[in-house]
Order: C-alpha cells, then sequence, then structure tokens
C-alpha cells in the first residue's frame, strides 16, 4: 500500500475522479504537432511538448491517454509541465481518431491496439538515439502499454514504465462502470463514442463492412454493447468478450522484463478490485502501488482550494529514481 492519504473533503472517489476536469485550470500549452503515418494508410498524430534536439541526451517521455483523452485532457496537460519542470520532454501519442483530425479508415482503436504505439515508439528510437525513453499510459492507455511491454519483452526500447489506474481486465471494466452513480462515466464516455461512430458511419459502409444499422448505434446502452456491435467486428474479433479477452493487459505482466511502476487506487469508480493482479501474476519487474484512496487517476491531496498533484509527483520521482 503507497501512503497516498488525502485529507477528508478529498476522500470521495468521485470527487477524486472529476476534480480536475472542473476545477484544474491549464492554459493551453506550446504543443507543436505532428503526423505520423501507418503501414495500413492511417495516421496518428503525435504531439510534442518541448521537443527536445537530436543532438542531445534528453530524456523523453511518451504519455497514452484514456478512452475518449487527448492532450487537452488536465492530466495530459499537468504530466507535461511536471516533466518539464525536471528538463524531461514529453509526447502525447494520440490513438486513432483522437486528435485534431479524424482517421482515414472505417476502423479507430482499442483497448488491445498495441501495433500503432510500437511502430511509432521504434520510429522515435531512430530518431533520437541518445535520448532515453520512458511511457506512462493512464486508464485505457495503461492497458495498452503494459500488454505491449508483455509482448514485446525481449526488444523494449522503454527505459521505465509508468501505468495509472488500468483497466487490466477489460470485461471487470465493463461491468462496473454499467453500475451505480458509475453510470455517469459511462454515459459520458458512451456520448462521445456515438458521436464519433456517427460520424464514421457517414463516410464508411459500415453495414456492409460489420452489419452494423445507424438505427443500432442510437440504441446502445453500455460500453459492452459498443464493444460488441463496433470495437470487436471492425477489428476482426469474434465478440466483446472475445475482444477483452484477448486484449487485457493482466495476462502479459509476467513477461515485462522492464521497470515498471503501476499505480492503483481501490476506491477506482471505472472498476472493481477484481482487476488487481496476484503476486504470481507480476514479474520481479513490477512494483505494484495500491491506495485506497484516489479515484479514476486522481491521487490529489491538499486542500480543494490549494490542491497538491501527488500523482505527478510520484511519477517524476520514480522516472528520477527518487
Amino acid at each position: 500500500m503507497e501512503k497516498f492519504n488525502p485529507p477528508f473533503i478529498l476522500s470521495n472517489r468521485h470527487i477524486q475522479t472529476i476534480y480536475s476536469t472542473f476545477f484544474r485550470k491549464i492554459p493551453p500549452l506550446d504543443i507543436q504537432k505532428e503526423i505520423f503515418e501507418l503501414d495500413d494508410g492511417d495516421f496518428i498524430e503525435p504531439y510534442w511538448y518541448n521537443k527536445p534536439k537530436v543532438t542531445t541526451s534528453k530524456p523523453i517521455v511518451i504519455l497514452l491517454h484514456g478512452l475518449e483523452g487527448s492532450y487537452q485532457s488536465p492530466y495530459i496537460k499537468g504530466m507535461m509541465l511536471a516533466l518539464d519542470k525536471v528538463d524531461i520532454s514529453s509526447i502525447i501519442v494520440h490513438f486513432r481518431g483522437c486528435g485534431d483530425k479524424p482517421n482515414r479508415l472505417a476502423r479507430a482503436y482499442h483497448s488491445g491496439d498495441t501495433a500503432d504505439i510500437q511502430a511509432y515508439i521504434k520510429y522515435l528510437h531512430k530518431q533520437f538515439p541518445l535520448n532515453p525513453l520512458y511511457a506512462i499510459g493512464y486508464s485505457m492507455g495503461g492497458n495498452v502499454l503494459l500488454k505491449l511491454l508483455g509482448e514485446d519483452s525481449n526488444h523494449c526500447l522503454l527505459k521505465k514504465a509508468i501505468s495509472v489506474s488500468t483497466p487490466m481486465q477489460l470485461d471487470i471494466s465493463a461491468k462496473t462502470i454499467n453500475q451505480g452513480f458509475s453510470k455517469i462515466y459511462k454515459n459520458h464516455l458512451l456520448k462521445n463514442l456515438k458521436k464519433d461512430l456517427l460520424a464514421k458511419y457517414k463516410k464508411h459502409p459500415l453495414e456492409k463492412l460489420i452489419g452494423l444499422k445507424k438505427s443500432q448505434i442510437n440504441d446502445i446502452q453500455t460500453i459492452w454493447e459498443f464493444d460488441e456491435l463496433y470495437t470487436s467486428k471492425i477489428h476482426h474479433f469474434k465478440t466483446a468478450q472475445n475482444y477483452y479477452k484477448l486484449s487485457s493487459a493482466k495476462q502479459y505482466l509476467k513477461n515485462i522484463t522492464i521497470p515498471t511502476l503501476i499505480i492503483h487506487a481501490l476506491d477506482d469508480p471505472f472498476m472493481s478490485k477484481d482487476i488487481l493482479p496476484s503476486k504470481d501474476e507480476l514479474s520481479s519487474s513490477i512494483t505494484l502501488e495500491v491506495s485506497r484512496h484516489g479515484g479514476h487517476v486522481g491521487f490529489i491531496g491538499g486542500g480543494i482550494f490549494n490542491p497538491i498533484y501527488w500523482l505527478e509527483n510520484r511519477i517524476v520521482n520514480y522516472i528520477l529514481d527518487k
């Protein structure tokens, strides 16, 4: 158990989860936007904050956002600023369609899609051979990162990795987020997912490709239904359950060989504690830190009017070996 102890007024898991969205105001950052072309004709959008020169050995941290996240997400901007304070460059690698432009293909991104990120890490290493590479994955991005580390354990180009509030067993998360107050988060995510899918329907023959009718999109009520009707089919999984089974990161943890920190809160409203791995499922390279409080990508200490972003401090200290 890591000693993250928020004051009573911030101990509620929903306050931890939504505080930054409503109360943390970060001015627009000076972002340098790029396009990275993929082998299948699509592209992703990596955005830099203080891009280093190729002649330096300045560390670079790759940021992977959560479901429907982007460079505008408070946890991304906050992390970029925290890294810059210790002279570390950062780059958020958006999943397909999550930057400023919709992606070209009918497919999108999913929680087990490691190929795009792996291709970009290899490219980045070639462009910056002197710069040590690190990665931080949040929520869904954390699942992608951990799965990638387990799949590519013998050829990993990263020096360290950090995973935050990760749904390491996807079916549990899909069920939990549809219960109680957590439905509020589900409704918010689903609204955006359905909006993006309706936009794709205008450009791609989804009914011909996967048998999805426009009327079915409007009727989707849960993340599971969305994954059953669209995510699983467009990415060649048999069913949503098959997609969850093959894409969940928990089964890959024992293969991870680089130093990896997993940060999680028991009161995370996006998932139950059942997603946590047992000791036997962890490799010796993994440090698992579990707090009683913290919500989903929260971990905010201090007070309502003078917050301390413990999560950012913890991550920076881990990268710097403090």
